[in-house]
Protein backbone atom coordinates (compact mmCIF):
# COMPACT_ATOMS: atom_id res chain seq x y z
CA UNK A 1 0.00 0.00 0.00
CA UNK A 2 2.81 2.35 0.81
CA UNK A 3 4.47 1.60 -2.52
CA UNK A 4 1.23 2.37 -4.31
CA UNK A 5 0.83 5.70 -2.50
CA UNK A 6 4.44 6.55 -3.39
CA UNK A 7 3.79 5.81 -7.06
CA UNK A 8 0.74 8.10 -7.10
CA UNK A 9 2.64 10.84 -5.35
CA UNK A 10 5.56 10.58 -7.78
CA UNK A 11 3.33 10.44 -10.89
CA UNK A 12 1.06 13.41 -10.17
CA UNK A 13 3.73 16.10 -10.51
CA UNK A 14 4.81 14.67 -13.85
CA UNK A 15 1.24 14.88 -15.17
CA UNK A 16 0.81 18.44 -13.91
CA UNK A 17 4.17 19.43 -15.44
CA UNK A 18 3.15 18.02 -18.81
CA UNK A 19 -0.16 19.89 -18.76
CA UNK A 20 1.59 23.12 -17.81
CA UNK A 21 4.12 22.73 -20.62
CA UNK A 22 1.30 22.15 -23.13
CA UNK A 23 -0.53 25.27 -21.97
CA UNK A 24 2.62 27.39 -22.17
CA UNK A 25 3.48 26.05 -25.63
CA UNK A 26 -0.03 26.72 -26.90
CA UNK A 27 -0.04 30.25 -25.47
CA UNK A 28 3.35 31.08 -27.00
CA UNK A 29 2.27 29.66 -30.38
CA UNK A 30 -0.88 31.80 -30.40
CA UNK A 31 1.05 34.93 -29.41
CA UNK A 32 3.73 34.25 -32.02
CA UNK A 33 1.08 33.86 -34.70
CA UNK A 34 -0.63 37.03 -33.54
CA UNK A 35 2.54 39.11 -33.70
CA UNK A 36 3.60 37.61 -37.03
CA UNK A 37 0.18 38.53 -38.41
CA UNK A 38 0.63 42.11 -37.26
CA UNK A 39 4.12 42.30 -38.77
CA UNK A 40 3.04 40.81 -42.12
CA UNK A 41 0.06 43.17 -42.34
CA UNK A 42 1.98 46.22 -41.16
CA UNK A 43 4.88 45.76 -43.58
CA UNK A 44 2.91 44.31 -46.47
CA UNK A 45 4.41 40.84 -46.77
CA UNK A 46 2.84 38.58 -49.37
CA UNK A 47 2.95 34.79 -49.69
CA UNK A 48 4.46 34.02 -53.11
CA UNK A 49 4.37 30.25 -52.68
CA UNK A 50 6.82 27.54 -51.68
CA UNK A 51 6.99 28.99 -48.19
CA UNK A 52 8.47 32.31 -49.31
CA UNK A 53 7.15 35.71 -48.20
CA UNK A 54 8.16 39.04 -49.76
CA UNK A 55 7.49 42.68 -48.85
CA UNK A 56 5.45 44.62 -51.36
CA UNK A 57 6.72 47.89 -52.84
CA UNK A 58 3.32 49.57 -52.82
CA UNK A 59 0.97 50.20 -49.95
CA UNK A 60 -2.29 48.34 -49.51
CA UNK A 61 -5.72 49.92 -49.32
CA UNK A 62 -8.74 48.78 -47.40
CA UNK A 63 -11.35 48.59 -50.21
CA UNK A 64 -14.01 49.84 -47.81
CA UNK A 65 -12.00 52.84 -46.66
CA UNK A 66 -9.93 55.65 -48.11
CA UNK A 67 -7.39 55.17 -45.31
CA UNK A 68 -4.57 52.70 -46.08
CA UNK A 69 -4.04 49.65 -43.86
CA UNK A 70 -0.39 50.60 -43.51
CA UNK A 71 1.76 53.63 -44.14
CA UNK A 72 2.33 54.68 -47.75
CA UNK A 73 6.02 55.14 -48.40
CA UNK A 74 7.35 58.33 -46.83
CA UNK A 75 4.46 58.86 -44.39
CA UNK A 76 5.76 56.81 -41.49
CA UNK A 77 5.74 59.88 -39.24
CA UNK A 78 1.98 60.35 -39.63
CA UNK A 79 -0.76 58.56 -37.70
CA UNK A 80 -2.61 56.23 -40.08
CA UNK A 81 -5.95 57.83 -39.32
CA UNK A 82 -4.96 61.16 -40.91
CA UNK A 83 -3.71 59.68 -44.18
CA UNK A 84 -6.02 60.10 -47.20
CA UNK A 85 -4.21 58.41 -50.10
CA UNK A 86 -6.82 59.21 -52.77
CA UNK A 87 -8.46 62.40 -54.00
CA UNK A 88 -10.90 63.48 -56.71
CA UNK A 89 -11.72 66.34 -59.06
CA UNK A 90 -14.87 67.45 -57.26
CA UNK A 91 -14.91 71.20 -56.73
CA UNK A 92 -15.39 72.51 -53.19
CA UNK A 93 -16.89 75.75 -51.88
CA UNK A 94 -14.93 78.40 -50.02
CA UNK A 95 -17.59 78.72 -47.30
CA UNK A 96 -19.96 76.57 -45.26
CA UNK A 97 -19.33 73.06 -43.98
CA UNK A 98 -17.16 70.60 -45.96
CA UNK A 99 -19.76 67.83 -45.66
CA UNK A 100 -22.23 70.04 -47.51
CA UNK A 101 -19.98 70.83 -50.49
CA UNK A 102 -21.00 67.98 -52.77
CA UNK A 103 -24.38 66.98 -54.20
CA UNK A 104 -26.08 63.88 -52.83
CA UNK A 105 -24.88 61.85 -55.81
CA UNK A 106 -21.46 63.11 -56.96
CA UNK A 107 -20.38 62.40 -60.54
CA UNK A 108 -19.18 58.87 -61.21
CA UNK A 109 -17.81 59.55 -64.68
CA UNK A 110 -14.98 61.76 -65.90
CA UNK A 111 -14.70 63.18 -69.43
CA UNK A 112 -11.57 64.90 -70.71
CA UNK A 113 -10.90 66.66 -74.01
CA UNK A 114 -7.58 68.09 -75.16
CA UNK A 115 -8.62 71.24 -76.99
CA UNK A 116 -7.77 74.36 -78.91
CA UNK A 117 -10.21 77.23 -79.23
CA UNK A 118 -10.53 76.68 -82.99
CA UNK A 119 -12.39 73.43 -82.28
CA UNK A 120 -14.70 74.90 -79.64
CA UNK A 121 -17.87 74.27 -81.66
CA UNK A 122 -17.01 70.58 -82.18
CA UNK A 123 -16.20 70.08 -78.51
CA UNK A 124 -19.34 71.92 -77.45
CA UNK A 125 -21.45 69.60 -79.60
CA UNK A 126 -19.71 66.59 -78.09
CA UNK A 127 -20.32 67.73 -74.52
CA UNK A 128 -24.06 68.01 -75.22
CA UNK A 129 -24.11 64.22 -75.55
CA UNK A 130 -22.99 63.79 -71.93
CA UNK A 131 -25.08 64.35 -68.78
CA UNK A 132 -24.45 67.78 -67.28
CA UNK A 133 -23.63 66.36 -63.85
CA UNK A 134 -20.57 64.44 -65.08
CA UNK A 135 -17.11 65.89 -64.43
CA UNK A 136 -15.48 67.63 -67.41
CA UNK A 137 -11.82 68.53 -67.78
CA UNK A 138 -10.43 70.56 -70.67
CA UNK A 139 -6.71 70.42 -71.40
CA UNK A 140 -5.84 73.55 -73.40
CA UNK A 141 -2.85 73.09 -75.72
CA UNK A 142 -3.19 76.62 -77.16
CA UNK A 143 -3.31 78.45 -73.82
CA UNK A 144 -6.65 80.12 -74.61
CA UNK A 145 -9.08 79.41 -71.77
CA UNK A 146 -11.05 82.68 -71.59
CA UNK A 147 -12.90 82.12 -74.86
CA UNK A 148 -14.61 79.07 -73.39
CA UNK A 149 -16.43 81.16 -70.80
CA UNK A 150 -19.20 81.86 -73.29
CA UNK A 151 -20.28 78.22 -72.90
CA UNK A 152 -22.36 77.66 -69.78
CA UNK A 153 -21.07 74.15 -69.05
CA UNK A 154 -17.46 75.30 -69.43
CA UNK A 155 -17.87 77.71 -66.51
CA UNK A 156 -17.97 74.75 -64.12
CA UNK A 157 -15.49 72.56 -66.02
CA UNK A 158 -11.89 72.17 -64.88
CA UNK A 159 -9.45 73.96 -67.19
CA UNK A 160 -5.76 73.06 -67.33
CA UNK A 161 -3.61 75.05 -69.71
CA UNK A 162 -0.08 74.24 -70.87
CA UNK A 163 0.83 75.22 -74.40
CA UNK A 164 1.78 72.72 -77.12
CA UNK A 165 1.20 69.54 -75.10
CA UNK A 166 -0.69 66.37 -75.98
CA UNK A 167 -3.47 64.58 -74.12
CA UNK A 168 -1.10 61.82 -72.96
CA UNK A 169 1.28 64.42 -71.53
CA UNK A 170 -1.68 65.85 -69.62
CA UNK A 171 -3.00 62.44 -68.62
CA UNK A 172 0.29 61.34 -67.10
CA UNK A 173 0.55 64.50 -65.02
CA UNK A 174 -3.04 65.30 -64.05
CA UNK A 175 -4.97 62.01 -64.14
CA UNK A 176 -3.05 59.95 -61.61
CA UNK A 177 -5.14 56.90 -60.59
CA UNK A 178 -5.28 58.09 -56.98
CA UNK A 179 -6.72 61.43 -58.16
CA UNK A 180 -9.43 59.97 -60.40
CA UNK A 181 -10.26 57.03 -58.11
CA UNK A 182 -13.78 58.40 -57.51
CA UNK A 183 -14.82 57.77 -61.11
CA UNK A 184 -16.11 54.46 -62.47
CA UNK A 185 -15.14 55.30 -66.06
CA UNK A 186 -12.75 57.82 -67.60
CA UNK A 187 -13.14 59.18 -71.15
CA UNK A 188 -9.89 60.49 -72.66
CA UNK A 189 -10.96 61.95 -75.99
CA UNK A 190 -9.63 63.99 -78.87
CA UNK A 191 -11.32 67.24 -79.87
CA UNK A 192 -12.36 66.36 -83.43
CA UNK A 193 -15.06 63.73 -82.88
CA UNK A 194 -18.53 63.93 -84.42
CA UNK A 195 -21.11 62.60 -81.98
CA UNK A 196 -24.44 62.79 -83.80
CA UNK A 197 -24.97 59.05 -83.21
CA UNK A 198 -23.63 58.89 -79.67
CA UNK A 199 -25.35 58.92 -76.28
CA UNK A 200 -23.06 58.69 -73.24
CA UNK A 201 -25.54 57.10 -70.83
CA UNK A 202 -26.50 54.40 -73.32
CA UNK A 203 -22.82 53.86 -74.00
CA UNK A 204 -22.12 53.19 -70.31
CA UNK A 205 -25.06 50.77 -70.20
CA UNK A 206 -23.51 48.72 -73.00
CA UNK A 207 -20.03 48.84 -71.50
CA UNK A 208 -21.41 47.41 -68.27
CA UNK A 209 -23.60 44.88 -70.08
CA UNK A 210 -20.66 43.41 -71.99
CA UNK A 211 -18.10 43.73 -69.19
CA UNK A 212 -15.72 46.04 -71.06
CA UNK A 213 -12.80 47.42 -69.05
CA UNK A 214 -11.33 49.30 -72.04
CA UNK A 215 -13.55 50.40 -74.90
CA UNK A 216 -14.34 53.01 -77.54
CA UNK A 217 -17.31 53.98 -79.69
CA UNK A 218 -17.16 52.47 -83.17
CA UNK A 219 -15.97 54.71 -86.01
CA UNK A 220 -17.89 55.47 -89.18
CA UNK A 221 -16.26 53.14 -91.75
CA UNK A 222 -16.89 55.63 -94.55
CA UNK A 223 -14.92 58.45 -92.93
CA UNK A 224 -11.15 58.50 -92.59
CA UNK A 225 -8.68 55.64 -92.30
CA UNK A 226 -9.02 53.25 -89.41
CA UNK A 227 -8.35 49.71 -88.28
CA UNK A 228 -10.84 46.98 -89.10
CA UNK A 229 -11.34 46.42 -85.38
CA UNK A 230 -12.69 49.93 -84.77
CA UNK A 231 -14.99 50.15 -87.79
CA UNK A 232 -18.70 50.18 -87.02
CA UNK A 233 -20.79 47.10 -87.68
CA UNK A 234 -24.50 47.61 -88.16
CA UNK A 235 -25.69 44.21 -86.94
CA UNK A 236 -24.31 44.07 -83.36
CA UNK A 237 -24.24 46.21 -80.22
CA UNK A 238 -20.60 45.47 -79.44
CA UNK A 239 -17.79 43.54 -81.11
CA UNK A 240 -14.50 42.33 -79.67
CA UNK A 241 -12.56 40.95 -82.65
CA UNK A 242 -11.96 41.53 -86.35
CA UNK A 243 -10.05 40.22 -89.36
CA UNK A 244 -7.24 42.60 -90.21
CA UNK A 245 -5.05 42.87 -93.29
CA UNK A 246 -2.52 40.04 -93.81
CA UNK A 247 0.55 40.31 -91.62
CA UNK A 248 -0.98 42.38 -88.83
CA UNK A 249 -2.20 39.59 -86.56
CA UNK A 250 0.55 37.02 -86.87
CA UNK A 251 0.61 36.59 -83.07
CA UNK A 252 -2.90 35.15 -83.14
CA UNK A 253 -6.57 36.09 -83.57
CA UNK A 254 -6.87 37.18 -79.93
CA UNK A 255 -4.02 39.68 -80.17
CA UNK A 256 -3.99 43.34 -81.34
CA UNK A 257 -5.08 44.71 -83.69
CA UNK A 258 -7.50 41.81 -84.29
CA UNK A 259 -8.69 41.67 -80.64
CA UNK A 260 -7.84 43.25 -77.30
CA UNK A 261 -7.51 46.55 -79.13
CA UNK A 262 -8.97 50.06 -79.34
CA UNK A 263 -7.43 53.20 -80.78
CA UNK A 264 -6.08 56.10 -78.73
CA UNK A 265 -8.36 58.82 -80.15
CA UNK A 266 -11.45 58.07 -78.00
CA UNK A 267 -10.68 55.40 -75.38
CA UNK A 268 -12.81 54.81 -72.28
CA UNK A 269 -11.23 53.14 -69.25
CA UNK A 270 -12.66 51.56 -66.14
CA UNK A 271 -11.09 52.74 -62.89
CA UNK A 272 -9.19 49.46 -62.56
CA UNK A 273 -7.89 49.44 -66.14
CA UNK A 274 -6.80 53.08 -65.96
CA UNK A 275 -4.66 52.41 -62.90
CA UNK A 276 -2.63 49.99 -65.02
CA UNK A 277 -2.60 52.03 -68.25
CA UNK A 278 -1.47 55.16 -66.41
CA UNK A 279 1.61 53.33 -65.17
CA UNK A 280 2.37 52.17 -68.72
CA UNK A 281 2.33 55.70 -70.16
CA UNK A 282 5.92 56.81 -70.61
CA UNK A 283 6.89 60.12 -69.07
CA UNK A 284 8.85 61.32 -72.11
CA UNK A 285 6.67 59.93 -74.92
CA UNK A 286 3.79 62.31 -75.49
CA UNK A 287 1.86 61.14 -78.55
CA UNK A 288 0.78 57.75 -77.23
CA UNK A 289 1.55 55.78 -80.39
CA UNK A 290 2.03 52.14 -79.42
CA UNK A 291 -0.14 52.29 -76.32
CA UNK A 292 -3.10 50.84 -78.21
CA UNK A 293 -1.12 47.69 -79.02
CA UNK A 294 -0.15 47.16 -75.38
CA UNK A 295 -3.22 48.15 -73.36
CA UNK A 296 -4.28 44.49 -73.52
CA UNK A 297 -1.71 43.87 -70.79
CA UNK A 298 -3.92 45.73 -68.33
CA UNK A 299 -6.98 43.44 -68.46
CA UNK A 300 -7.44 39.69 -68.45
CA UNK A 301 -8.65 38.17 -70.68
CA UNK A 302 -8.10 41.11 -72.99
CA UNK A 303 -10.00 39.66 -75.97
CA UNK A 304 -13.15 39.59 -73.83
CA UNK A 305 -12.76 42.78 -71.78
CA UNK A 306 -11.65 45.16 -74.54
CA UNK A 307 -14.21 45.99 -77.20
CA UNK A 308 -15.83 48.45 -79.59
CA UNK A 309 -19.38 49.72 -79.03
CA UNK A 310 -21.16 49.68 -82.40
CA UNK A 311 -24.56 50.86 -81.17
CA UNK A 312 -23.01 54.18 -80.06
CA UNK A 313 -20.70 55.39 -82.78
CA UNK A 314 -18.73 58.50 -83.69
CA UNK A 315 -17.11 60.14 -86.69
CA UNK A 316 -13.41 61.00 -86.69
CA UNK A 317 -13.30 64.34 -88.44
CA UNK A 318 -9.50 64.29 -88.79
CA UNK A 319 -8.84 67.92 -87.93
CA UNK A 320 -5.03 68.28 -87.55
CA UNK A 321 -5.18 71.22 -85.16
CA UNK A 322 -2.70 69.93 -82.58
CA UNK A 323 -0.45 68.80 -85.40
CA UNK A 324 -0.20 72.42 -86.54
CA UNK A 325 1.33 73.29 -83.16
CA UNK A 326 4.60 71.74 -84.29
CA UNK A 327 7.65 73.70 -85.40
CA UNK A 328 8.34 74.01 -89.14
CA UNK A 329 11.89 72.85 -90.00
CA UNK A 330 13.77 72.31 -93.26
CA UNK A 331 10.94 73.85 -95.23
CA UNK A 332 8.45 71.20 -94.09
CA UNK A 333 4.96 71.79 -92.78
CA UNK A 334 4.60 71.85 -88.97
CA UNK A 335 2.49 68.65 -88.94
CA UNK A 336 5.22 66.75 -90.80
CA UNK A 337 7.60 67.08 -87.86
CA UNK A 338 4.84 66.03 -85.46
CA UNK A 339 4.03 62.94 -87.52
CA UNK A 340 7.72 62.04 -87.68
CA UNK A 341 7.96 62.11 -83.88
CA UNK A 342 4.79 60.00 -83.60
CA UNK A 343 6.40 57.25 -85.65
CA UNK A 344 9.65 57.51 -83.71
CA UNK A 345 7.81 57.22 -80.40
CA UNK A 346 5.96 54.14 -81.64
CA UNK A 347 9.26 52.40 -82.44
CA UNK A 348 10.81 53.50 -79.17
CA UNK A 349 7.84 52.36 -77.07
CA UNK A 350 7.78 48.99 -78.84
CA UNK A 351 11.49 48.53 -78.14
CA UNK A 352 11.00 49.43 -74.47
CA UNK A 353 8.18 46.93 -74.06
CA UNK A 354 10.28 44.18 -75.65
CA UNK A 355 13.31 45.01 -73.49
CA UNK A 356 11.20 45.10 -70.33
CA UNK A 357 9.70 41.69 -71.17
CA UNK A 358 13.16 40.18 -71.65
CA UNK A 359 14.32 41.62 -68.36
CA UNK A 360 11.23 40.23 -66.61
CA UNK A 361 11.80 36.77 -68.08
CA UNK A 362 15.46 36.81 -67.03
CA UNK A 363 14.45 37.78 -63.49
CA UNK A 364 12.27 34.67 -63.21
CA UNK A 365 14.77 32.22 -64.68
Amino acid sequence: MGDHDSLLRNGAPKKRNGTWKLMVTTFLSVMLGFFLGIIFTRFGFTDVGNGFWVAEDVHKYDPMSSVPSRHPRGTEGLPLGIIIPESDLYQRRLWGRPDEDLPENPARYLVTFTVGVSQMDIVNSAVQKFPKDWTFVLFHYDGNTDAWNELEWAKTAIHISVKKQTKWWYAKRFLHPDIVAAYDYIFIWDEDLGVEHFDAEKYIELVRKYGLEISQPALDPERGTTWQMTKRRGDVEVHKNAEERPGWCNEGPNMPPCAGFVEIMAPVFSRKAWRCVWHMIQNDLVHGWGLDMSMRRCVEPAHEKIGVVDAQWIIHQVVPSLGNEGEATDGRQPWEGVRERCRYEWRLFTDRIAAAEREEQNRHT
